[in-house]
């Protein structure tokens, strides 16, 4: 049985450009750098995304893009008092910016993004918890 996530691995054309999307977005700090040595399949760099026990370990390793763009993605929780600080961060390095999906009110906010490679992240305020209790109260419920 699992026992929760890992890591998540994304290929990358550009180990530099993904670094500074993790480290300027996401607050990522760096832990590891393969430098010129193949210890798995390319050059890679290892991330953590937050602190202590709840800190993501993000992998990058040298490859090709991903052929298109897609809704698949991963989101990473980010406080409400932090959205326009963190959007200006996505536009400020040219990121493209993907329209957010329907709301409805206490769902929390998002901020949806593709980095060079078509991979999709989102920065999102709400939790599971608040999503759940919400859509619990049915669709037409608008407060």
């Amino acid at each position: 049985m699992a026992q929760g996530l890992s890591h998540i691995t994304f290929i990358v054309r550009d180990l530099d450009r993904m670094e500074t999307i993790l480290l300027s977005v996401l607050g990522a700090r760096k832990v590891y750098d393969s430098g010129d040595d193949t210890f798995s399949l390319s050059r890679e760099r290892f991330f953590l995304v937050g602190d202590g026990d709840n800190a993501v370990w993000i992998a990058t390793m040298e490859g090709d893009a991903l052929p298109s763009r897609t809704y698949n993605h991963v989101a990473f929780k980010i406080d409400d008092a932090d959205y326009d600080a963190c959007l200006a961060r996505v536009t400020g390095l040219g990121l493209e910016i993907r329209e957010s999906r329907p709301r409805v009110v206490g769902e929390g906010r998002s901020i949806y993004f593709y980095d060079d490679d078509n991979h999709m992240f989102e920065l999102h305020t709400g939790t599971l918890e608040e999503r759940l209790k919400r859509y619990a109260r049915g669709a037409g419920d608008a407060a």
